[in-house]
């Protein structure tokens, strides 16, 4: 990737969340048991993956889904 290409994709705009204590634990559990260590990276390649899979999921396609399986 090309300097250039790197500038116009900063990441400037921030998403802020709350979590209850028990969900923090959970996720920080996670992250200690696979020791990932950009939280950051990893919060956004899950975010956007759920939605990439949500949204391939909702296609539209030429049958419904009952009409495939006949």
């Amino acid at each position: 990737m090309k300097k250039v290409d790197r500038i116009k994709q900063l990441r400037i705009h921030n998403i802020t969340f709350r979590l209850t204590g028990s969900e923090r634990n959970m996720v920080e559990g996670y992250i200690r048991k696979y020791k990932i260590t950009n939280k950051s990276r990893w919060y956004r390649e899950t975010i956007l993956f759920h939605i990439l899979k949500t949204l391939e999921d909702d296609y539209p396609t030429l049958f419904n889904e009952n009409e495939m399986r006949r």
